[in-house]
């Protein structure tokens, strides 16, 4: 699928899945094991097969406590799988990182989106992401992924997300990236605590209307539900779906998951119903 495509597919009425591919040793959802790049391009496959309308390929764990990783190593990790993916599926892929280098190369080997953590605030990103006239995916995090669940505070986390996403998109489009092509993240979980990220999540429909941006939101496996529910990882899946459904009833356009099947199943139903 194409770069137009996919800006078309962000133009359709129903909701989007993007199915995550971690090309991590140290992820917190997966650990590890689709490291090896024939293993995370069979996944990717899977989750083509099982759904996903957009697959997210990222080559640095950004899980709280995660170090960071070099330019080289992120590339020797992604970049082959993308080349693979390329030859056998259409459906857009997006490369997760927050790195210029990383981006260009990305989209040079076929990417049709950016997804960065970091909102294009590292030297150099939003020339890369602009250069590149491809979507983004401007994320919200407070801090580093080292040290951003140490004590994140907020005055009232909505207001300072919504005043970061306005000067971003400003910056953005002075950059010359268009706004139908800016999607936001609220972040969660990234510098967050409990309370912040149900407040967001509640938000979703504000921070739409008052940005003019569609939404991605990406609560899939993470520790919120354990802080809700005390459920470890692979325990999740239930809490997972309910909050990708309680996200796309509030206007999100894309939920970003690691279950891609049950996902799929439970927003369709939904939507289903919700259109009938």
């Amino acid at each position: 699928m194409s770069e137009n495509s996919l800006r078309s597919l962000l133009r359709l009425d129903s909701s989007l899945i993007m199915g995550v591919v971690n090309i991590t040793p140290d992820s917190f959802s997966d650990g590890g094991r689709f490291y090896d790049a024939s293993q995370a391009v069979e996944h990717a496959l899977l989750l083509v097969e099982q759904g996903a309308d957009i697959l997210d390929i990222g080559g640095e764990s950004t899980r709280p406590g995660a170090a960071e990783v070099t330019v080289e190593q992120e590339l020797e990790r992604v970049l082959p799988v993308i080349e693979a993916l390329k030859a056998q599926i259409t459906v857009p892929i997006s490369i997760d990182t927050y790195k210029p280098h990383v981006m260009r190369a990305a989209v040079d080997a076929g990417v049709s989106m950016i997804n960065d953590i970091n909102g294009l605030r590292a030297p150099g990103a939003i020339e890369a992401a602009a250069a590149a006239n491809v979507p983004v995916c401007i994320m919200h995090m407070q801090g580093q992924p080292e040290t951003m669940q140490a004590s994140p505070q907020y005055e009232c986390v909505v207001t300072q997300v919504e005043a970061f996403f306005k000067q971003r998109i400003s910056t953005a489009i002075d950059a010359g990236i268009k706004l139908d092509d800016i999607i936001l993240d609220p972040g969660i979980g990234f510098g967050k605590t409990l309370k912040h990220n149900l407040e967001l999540l509640n938000a979703v429909p504000q921070l739409r209307l008052r940005t003019g941006c569609e939404m991605l939101v990406g609560v899939s496996r993470k520790s919120l539900i354990d802080m809700l529910l005390g459920r470890a990882v692979d325990q999740r899946l239930p809490a997972s779906l309910g909050l990708a459904v309680q996200a796309i009833l509030n206007g999100a356009k894309i939920v970003r998951v690691h279950d891609v099947r049950e996902t799929y199943d439970a927003i369709r139903a939904v939507e289903a119903v919700r259109n009938s």
